[in-house]
């Protein structure tokens, strides 16, 4: 699987440790004060090396959604309708919550969910 990052410049996501992205469209950006772009620090679950999509969930989870978390996972994971995106692959063809991110990975949440 190749690779791909962010270009320079982007002004959409938020920035963990290692200098990974995540970038949070399609409306999810209403359940973090509306807020597009965060510089936080991330680091890996006590006693482990790496940081895998399981904890980076629970922690924006815990530290990033204001309102409505039910609006962005159920249970461990996404909810239903959101599309996960790990450079640019579908995290299920990645391994899904055992994805393991590295160093200027891009991790993408869109919501394919519309009210109307």
């Amino acid at each position: 699987m190749q690779r791909r990052r962010l270009p320079q410049g982007r002004t959409c996501g938020i920035q963990f440790i290692w200098n990974l992205f995540s970038i949070i469209w399609g409306g999810l950006e209403l359940l973090c004060d509306s807020v597009k772009i965060h510089n936080v620090i991330v680091n890996p679950q006590d006693g482990e090396e790496k940081l895998t999509m399981k904890y980076l969930l629970s922690w924006v989870r815990s530290n990033l959604i204001k309102e409505r978390p039910e609006m962005f996972m159920k249970g461990d994971s996404v909810r239903p309708g959101v599309l996960v995106l790990v450079n640019d692959c579908d995290w299920e063809l990645s391994g899904q919550l055992d994805t393991t991110l590295e160093e200027k990975d891009v991790i993408v949440f869109i919501s394919t969910l519309h009210g109307g």
